[in-house]
């Protein structure tokens, strides 16, 4: 295993970053590169993660899902409701040409197809949805469907 020296400027999240790659690395070499996911960054395999982080806030009347789409243009933004309690967001951000994405020290950035697809906490309805981009940032609202409570009882 390889040393990991502790300079002034290095942080504790890049030791973890080298330790997972150590780790991807042995994962790979022991089952001869089969099913792994990666790009290859001076050497070294770099997990790729094709999703982005969200908030969910079940606030009153409705559901709020605000998420982070850092250099993505509106244009570029996909938002599904594939049923009353999942949210599906699908984004698109564009990368370097050819001749920029050559010599690289390190990657982290995420290029190309994005998607999640959100738990809600409540069951929501499309009327009335609201959704706005602004500085890579996606709001979405959906209203709460609204739930009938007790029982009717009949009368004999």
């Amino acid at each position: 295993m390889a040393r990991y020296l502790r300079g002034p400027y290095r942080t504790i999240w890049q030791d973890f970053d080298d330790l997972m790659a150590e780790m991807e690395s042995r994962f790979q070499s022991l089952l001869g590169g089969i099913g792994t996911r990666g790009e290859e960054v001076r050497g070294r395999v770099v997990p790729t993660i094709r999703d982005f982080r969200v908030d969910v806030r079940d606030h009153e009347d409705e559901v709020i899902v605000v998420a982070d789409l850092p250099g993505v243009e509106k244009e570029d933004v996909t938002i599904r409701l594939i049923d009353p309690q999942h949210l599906e967001i699908m984004s698109i951000r564009s990368g370097e040409t050819e001749e920029e994405s050559m010599d690289f020290f390190m990657r982290e950035r995420i290029y190309g197809q994005m998607s999640r697809t959100v738990l809600l906490p409540a069951e929501v309805t499309e009327e009335n949805a609201r959704a706005t981009f602004k500085n890579g940032v996606l709001e979405v609202r959906l209203k709460k469907t609204p739930t009938e409570t007790g029982t009717t009882i009949p009368i004999e």
